[in-house]
């Protein structure tokens, strides 16, 4: 088995879709990045890559590519899934957290948790999606940012 863990923070910004998760969710702000800017998919997936000691996203998918601008995180997900199929893993089990001041995370995590699952072609019950604010303290209670921290465990087929 192999142990990989990641933390992504992106900008909040005007103008700009808070997906996260994979899950378009209805806020006055969203995420600034290359792509779709979805933090709790690029924790998840750079989780991945650090398991299977391949680097980070930024090696595999550059912002400087116009290839990845604008998009769909999930993508990049699946493509990462593939690195660990062919490398002979699969998902033993993926602990994500968000840290996000507004908006509640809660209504949306079952359906975060399926786009995980769907993505890595694993059960539900190896995807683990949990949210937290920052109550009103540093750059995520403040509403500036978001911050997302992902740990994966990958087990040898």
């Amino acid at each position: 088995m192999r142990i990989g863990q990641s933390t992504d923070i992106h900008r909040l910004a005007e103008g700009r879709k808070l997906i996260l998760g994979g899950v378009e969710i209805p806020f006055e702000k969203g995420l600034l990045g290359h792509s779709d800017a979805d933090a709790l998919t690029h924790a998840v997936a750079e989780a991945i890559l650090g398991a299977l000691a391949l680097g980070d996203l930024g090696h595999w998918f550059p912002d400087t590519d116009p290839k990845w601008k604008g998009v769909n995180s999930q993508i990049i997900l699946k493509a990462v899934a593939d690195m660990m199929r062919e490398r002979g893993y699969h998902i033993g089990n993926v602990d994500s957290l968000v840290l996000i001041e507004k908006p509640k995370m809660a209504p949306h995590i079952q359906a975060m948790r399926q786009n995980f699952a769907d993505a890595l072609g694993c059960d539900i019950s190896r995807i683990s999606v949990k949210a937290t604010r920052g109550e009103g303290m540093g750059f995520v209670g403040r509403m500036e940012g978001v911050m997302a921290q992902a740990v994966v465990l990958l087990e040898e087929d």
